[in-house]
C-alpha cells in the first residue's frame, strides 16, 4: 500500500551550480547528490521527493519499496488530454576510485564542473538517472509550462534489476504514454531495449596449508563502462584478463583469494588476485602486457608484488578448477543483430568475482533483444556451472521492449526536434536494459520513447555529463509536453 511521509531531506551547503542553466534542473540535482541513493538505499532520496510533492501541493504516493508517483494537473487548456507519465529511476551505480576515502552511505557526491562538463570527485556522478529526476522535478515545480496532466513516476533499483519498476502499483496511472529519461545521448529516441537477466554462482573449493611464498597480482587502468552500450567497444573486462593471465602460468601456484568488480552490470576495469606460488608471476605478467591490449584500454597495468604469506590456500585441483571454470564462462558479444546495423542483440558479462573461505563467486549480467537467444546464453552458462560443479541461481529477469510501428509519441516527438533543430533526431533500439520493457506488458495501448542528454562512461568514475546538452534535452522535452 501507499502511504505519504512528511520527511524531507534538508541537503546544506553551497550551490556549486548555481548559476548553470537551467538552473532549476541542477539546483534539483545537486540535492539528490547530496543524498546517498545507491540502489537499495533510496528511503531518503524518496523521501525528499515526497517533501517536494507537498511543498507544492501536488498528490503523492509512496509505496514501500521507495516507489514514487507525484501527479500535477494539466495547465490551462490542455484539461481535456490524455495523461503523459514522466519515468526515470532514484537509485545510482556507486562506484569509486580503489583509494578514495568516501562511504556510499554517509556521503554525498562531491561534484565537479569543468568546461561544461559536470562529474563527481572519484566517483560515479549519477546522472545516470538522476539527471532524469532533476529535469521532472522542475517541470513539477514550474507553473509557467504548458502540459497534459502529468504523472511522474520515480522508480527504485533498477540498476540491481528493476525491482522498483517490477513492484509498481501501475494502477495508481491513468496514462498509457510514457516518456523516459533514462538514455544517455542527445538527439537520440530510443523505441525498444533487451531483456535480461543476473546469474549468481558459487564454485565450491578446497583448502590445503600453504606451503608457498605468496605474490599479489594486480590487473588495473582498465576503461570499464556499461555492460550493455559498451559491450560492443572492445573494452577488456579485468575479471577474465586475469584469469587468461592465470591459465598460462608455466609454473606451480595456488589461489588464495581473488577480487574484480562490484557490480553485475559494469564491465570491471580491475580484479587483483593472492596466489602462493614457486616461481615468479613477473616475467610472464610483462610478456602478457606486450600483447596487443592497447587499442581500446591503453591505460592497462599488470603489478607483481610480494604478498602476506598465508596459512592456508586452495589446493591445486581447485585452483585449476576455478581458474578453467573462470576462462569458460561467455563474457562480452554473443550475436549481432541481422536487422538493425551495428546493434548488438546478445551479449553477457562477468561483473563480479570474489573468494570466500569455501570457494569463488560470480555474478554475471546476460542481455538479449531475442527471448530465445537470451534462455540460450543462459543455457550455456549454467551447462559450464554444472561442468565445474557450481552452484547457479538466475533471477532479477526483465523484458524486452519491442518496437512499436504505430506510435503517435514517438512521431510527436520527431516533429518537434525538426522544428527545434533543423533535422530528424535519431530512433533505435539500445542493448541495454530500460524500465519500458516491464512497463510494456503492465499497460493496454503502452506507447513509450526514452531520451536524455550526453552522457559518457556511465556506472565509472569518469562518468560525465553535458551541461549544455542537458539544457537543450531540457527545453526539447518541456516542447514535447506542449504537442502531447
Amino acid at each position: 500500500m501507499f502511504g505519504q511521509n512528511l520527511f524531507c531531506f534538508e541537503t546544506g551547503g553551497i550551490n556549486r551550480l548555481e548559476n548553470t542553466a537551467p538552473e532549476r534542473v541542477f539546483h534539483y540535482f545537486e540535492a539528490i547528490s547530496a543524498i546517498p541513493r545507491g540502489s537499495g538505499n533510496t528511503k531518503a532520496v524518496s523521501d525528499y521527493c515526497v517533501g517536494f510533492a507537498k511543498e507544492h501541493g501536488l498528490e503523492v504516493f509512496q509505496d514501500a519499496l521507495n516507489n514514487i508517483i507525484i501527479k500535477k494537473k494539466a495547465s490551462k487548456g490542455f484539461e481535456n488530454h490524455a495523461p503523459v507519465i514522466l519515468q526515470g529511476h532514484l537509485d545510482m551505480v556507486c562506484e569509486k576510485e580503489a583509494e578514495l576515502d568516501f562511504d556510499f552511505f554517509r556521503d554525498g557526491l562531491k561534484l565537479h564542473l569543468d568546461g561544461g562538463l559536470l562529474s563527481a570527485e572519484g566517483t560515479t556522478l549519477g546522472a545516470d538517472d538522476g539527471i532524469a529526476v532533476a529535469m521532472i522535478l522542475a517541470v513539477l515545480e514550474d507553473d509557467n509550462l504548458s502540459h497534459p496532466p502529468l504523472e511522474a513516476v520515480f522508480t527504485v533499483d533498477e540498476e540491481t534489476g528493476m525491482d522498483g519498476a517490477e513492484a509498481l502499483d501501475v494502477s495508481l496511472l491513468s496514462g498509457s504514454t510514457l516518456i523516459n529519461l533514462d538514455s544517455g545521448e542527445e538527439g537520440v529516441l530510443t523505441v525498444g531495449c533487451a531483456g535480461g537477466a543476473k546469474v549468481d554462482m558459487f564454485l565450491p573449493l578446497k583448502k590445503e596449508k600453504c606451503c608457498f611464498g605468496c605474490k599479489k597480482i594486480s590487473v588495473s587502468g582498465l576503461c570499464g563502462g556499461h555492460s550493455g552500450i559498451d559491450i560492443n567497444k572492445g573494452r577488456l573486462n579485468a575479471d577474465k584478463l586475469l584469469a587468461t593471465l592465470l591459465s598460462i602460468f608455466p609454473f606451480e601456484f595456488r589461489l588464495v583469494s581473488i577480487c574484480g568488480g562490484f557490480k553485475d552490470n559494469v564491465i570491471p576495469n580491475a580484479c587483483e588476485c593472492v596466489i602462493a606460488v614457486n616461481g615468479d608471476p613477473s616475467k610472464t605478467a610483462a610478456e602478457f602486457l606486450k600483447k596487443s591490449f592497447v587499442e581500446t584500454d591503453s591505460g592497462l597495468k599488470i603489478t607483481v608484488e610480494d604478498a602476506e604469506t598465508q596459512e592456508s590456500c586452495f589446493d591445486l585441483e581447485s585452483t585449476k578448477k576455478a581458474v578453467d571454470f573462470l576462462n569458460a564462462l561467455p563474457c562480452g558479444v554473443a550475436s549481432m543483430s541481422a536487422d538493425m546495423q551495428g546493434l548488438v542483440q546478445s551479449s553477457s558479462n562477468v561483473g563480479i568475482l570474489k573468494a570466500d573461505e569455501n570457494g569463488v563467486v560470480c555474478v554475471m549480467s546476460v542481455r538479449s533483444s531475442v527471448a530465445a537467444e537470451k534462455q540460450q546464453l543462459l543455457d550455456k552458462i549454467e551447462g559450464e556451472a554444472k561442468r565445474f560443479g557450481a552452484e547457479l541461481k538466475t533471477h532479477g529477469h526483465y523484458p524486452a521492449w519491442e518496437y512499436r510501428k504505430d506510435s503517435r509519441l514517438r512521431e510527436t516527438m520527431v516533429s518537434v526536434f525538426k522544428k527545434l533543430y533543423g533535422k530528424e533526431p535519431k530512433v533505435e533500439t539500445v542493448h541495454a536494459g530500460l524500465e519500458c520493457g516491464l512497463f510494456s506488458k503492465r499497460f493496454k495501448n503502452f506507447d513509450a520513447v526514452s531520451m536524455g542528454p550526453d552522457m559518457w562512461d556511465i556506472h565509472t568514475v569518469n562518468e560525465r555529463l553535458s551541461v549544455s546538452s542537458t539544457e537543450r534535452t531540457y527545453t526539447y522535452l518541456c516542447n514535447c509536453l506542449k504537442e502531447l
